[in-house]
């Protein structure tokens, strides 16, 4: 699934990573703890989190993420969305809860990490 069928489908709103619209994320992972993302994400993936701490960012850097998504609407801190920029990490904002906006990119076949449906 490209980034921007990711972004039409959660109604998302871009923060940066514009120019990467087209690039494919093979799956999707959720989290707060970002110990389980570093024990469970996949290279590429996207990461739906609630979470706008440059933590976050640093553990997605190291994991390769592919995109990140924040939820429930949240406003990132500017420097969250900088450190987005210079990690070349495309970021959006949804108004979806976590559970709802990882349960629509399900129904529209983004896999799971584990590679279920």
């Amino acid at each position: 699934m490209k980034i921007s069928e990711i972004k039409d489908i959660l109604k998302g709103t871009m923060l940066c990573g514009e120019d990467q619209m087209d690039t494919v994320i093979p799956a999707g992972g959720a989290s707060d703890l970002m110990d389980d993302v570093l024990a469970a994400a996949a290279k590429g993936c996207v990461l739906l989190t609630g979470v706008t701490t440059d933590h976050v960012m640093r553990t997605a850097k190291i994991v390769g993420v592919g995109a990140i998504v924040i939820v429930r609407g949240k406003n990132p801190p500017a420097a969250f969305v900088e450190m987005a920029k210079s990690f070349e990490i495309p970021l959006m904002v949804t108004d979806y809860s976590l559970f709802v906006a990882c349960g629509r990119l399900y129904m529209n076949g983004i896999r799971g990490l584990d590679g279920s449906w």
